[in-house]
């Protein structure tokens, strides 16, 4: 888009000075000629230098406002992150009370309520979905769209819909084949579950051989009672792909979790603009400059 402004333009305000160069000059004596018809016939406007001055200083004043136009550009390159949510659809999953203001809420509503959250501010990383239980599968690829991927969530909200066991280490698997879509350099997995690994194909410790690999970091929740979960798998898990670990006994706890690690992966600003600016200040000021070249002739002339 091209666009015309001024760098200064309050210097504008000294063409209210205009009405003087017509109201404040010094009057003139009149002088009368008996013979008028004897004068050379010229035109008003070469004859007026009142008008000429006040020409030459408006397109000063135009010159000293410094006019410009420019083009502005706004790239929408994506720069963050591709990063997977793999989260935990057990059967335990179901049980209530992980939310201190809602007992009645289950641990995976809130627990997709703290993600969907959390992926509302992550506006430049590419983002999908794997839920899992006795298997895992993506529910949602790689996207920039997150709108379809916060519905994605919503159409997910069913426990068991992966099977009721916990299979970690296909999650994991599947998690990182995900990620083989995207082309960003930082890929990221945040594995949530209240789980021990007790199905799947994969170990855990495959998935980390891979994700090493890849450059993939994991970093790792476990959620509701600590004796649940395998607090001390999910920290190995966490440490060999150089990320972190970490446990919620409720989700308030896991809301501070997921703001650590927004602050640990921050996503950076994907818009870009450009401005590209050409001065025009010597069109006026070379303007001014002919017409004061022309009156200082004319006024030689008279």
């Amino acid at each position: 888009m091209t666009n015309i402004s001024l760098t200064h333009p309050y210097v504008l305000l000294l063409l209210l000075l205009l009405p003087c160069f017509v109201y404040c000059k010094i009057e003139a004596k009149t002088l009368y000629f008996s013979k008028p018809e004897w004068l050379p016939k010229r035109s008003i406007l070469w004859e007026n230098s009142t008008l000429w001055i006040m020409l030459i200083f408006t397109l000063l004043v135009i010159a000293l406002a410094s006019p410009y136009y420019y083009q502005s550009q706004t790239t929408l390159q994506k720069k963050g992150r591709d990063l997977v949510l793999v989260l935990d659809t057990s059967g335990s999953m179901a049980e209530r009370g992980f939310n201190p203001n809602d007992r009645m809420q289950t641990r995976y509503d809130a627990s997709v309520a703290l993600a969907k959250s959390f992926i509302e501010k992550r506006h430049d990383d590419n983002i999908g979905l794997v839920v899992f239980g006795s298997y895992a599968f993506t529910a949602s690829p790689l996207t920039y769209d997150l709108k379809a991927l916060g519905e994605m969530f919503t159409m997910m909200s069913d426990v068991g819909i992966a099977g009721t066991s916990t299979a970690i280490g296909d999650a994991l698997m599947q998690g990182i084949h995900t990620l083989d879509a995207g082309e960003a350099n930082a890929k990221v997995l945040i594995l949530l579950t209240d789980g021990k690994h007790n199905a799947g194909r994969h170990a855990p410790r495959e998935a980390v051989e891979l994700a090493l690999k890849k450059r993939v970091k994991i970093y790792t929740i476990g959620i509701g009672k600590k004796d649940q979960n395998d607090h001390q798998l999910l920290q190995t898990i966490a440490q060999q792909s150089h990320a972190k670990s970490f446990f919620a006994r409720n989700s308030d706890d896991l809301k501070k979790i997921y703001e650590e690690i927004d602050q640990l992966e921050p996503s950076p600003i994907r818009s870009e603009s450009e401005l590209n600016q050409n001065r025009l200040f010597l069109y006026p000021l070379g303007l001014a400059t002919l017409l004061l070249a022309l009156l200082l002739f004319k006024e030689e002339l008279i």
